[in-house]
């Protein structure tokens, strides 16, 4: 247990979850079984989120799909995953084994799937499910991702929210969608809890000049890590004065600054995915400390002292 884990001057509160750290592992990420769940939980993140789970189990695209280059990471896992039924038991062994929160993240193939799925892991009672209509890795099987459209993704979030009660909804958004702020304030409007900002972005393709072709094995995917970290401090920064709900900040956080940054512009929490292929599992702890000692630095004592700071 790390020394911020001992003080409250960086714990948060998403619609009434408390989280001891403001670090989130974000979906796709050790996110499959309760056991490496628990690791990270056991490493100072302040939830966990699991990876992406749909109705059925999906072998999602072959290798290889992960591809790093010199400014982040280039992925079209295609949600890969066992299939809601075997991650509806991962939720509930983690849940028997852990207290810090876990966030069940779902997606769909069409509007009625996202409602089936969310209502299934809901059955587990994991303490926030997030709604997954962002990502861009499979849209050449399921069309374009639901959240490019403010009408799908509006009759997504209203459909899934009578269908999990009074559960905590997260809606992961993408930066491809007409408007950020209009489809923020569309998710709360429709009874979203917590908006996620955002998605990797792309998608984005590489190239081996030896074999002159593609090296993804989808050809393209989504981008992570470093080179997107300016765009998801945007996407907070503009959501933040359209809604009066939380905000996870995710996208290429590797240190405490990136994750000061992400709040600074108005998000209560912060997700980290990318960044454990940069500093390994640890990273949740150096961060949790080196917060810490910013917020010291700038003569803060809490971060609700700098959240949204950058618009004033």
């Amino acid at each position: 247990m790390t020394q911020l884990h001992r003080d409250t001057s960086c714990a948060v509160s998403l619609a009434g979850v408390h989280l001891l750290s403001p670090l989130i592992l974000a979906s796709g990420i050790l996110g499959l079984t309760s056991s490496s769940l628990k690791r990270v939980a056991e490493h100072g993140a302040g939830a966990v989120t699991t990876k992406s789970f749909g109705i059925e189990p999906r072998a999602g695209h072959k290798n290889p799909s992960i591809i790093p280059f010199a400014h982040g990471l280039l992925n079209a896992v295609g949600l890969s995953n066992p299939g809601m039924h075997v991650m509806v038991d991962e939720i509930r062994a983690y849940k028997a084994q852990c207290r810090t929160p876990i966030i069940a993240s779902v997606f769909g193939r069409t509007v009625e799937e996202f409602t089936v799925v969310a209502e299934t892991a809901s059955m587990a009672e994991p303490d926030c499910v997030e709604l997954n209509v962002s990502c861009p890795n499979v849209s050449s099987e399921f069309g374009t991702p639901f959240g490019a459209s403010i009408k799908d993704t509006s009759e997504i979030v209203r459909l899934v929210r009578n269908r999990i009660g009074s559960l905590p909804l997260v809606v992961k958004l993408t930066v491809n969608c007409p408007s950020l702020k209009t489809m923020a304030r569309a998710c709360q409007n429709n009874g979203a809890d917590i908006i996620n900002a955002v998605n990797t972005v792309g998608p984005g393709m590489l190239i081996d000049y030896r074999t002159q072709k593609p090296i993804l094995s989808n050809k393209t995917g989504g981008i992570s890590g470093p080179a997107m970290f300016p765009v998801a401090v945007r996407a907070v920064f503009e959501i933040f004065p359209e809604v009066t709900i939380p905000i996870i900040g995710t996208g290429g956080v590797t240190g405490a600054e990136d994750a000061l940054q992400l709040i600074m512009a108005g998000a209560t929490a912060v997700g980290i995915g990318s960044g454990i292929y940069y500093g390994g599992i640890d990273v949740f702890a150096r961060i949790n400390g080196d917060l810490k000692t910013l917020l010291e630095e700038i003569g803060c004592s809490c971060l609700e002292d700098v959240r949204g700071s950058a618009h004033e």
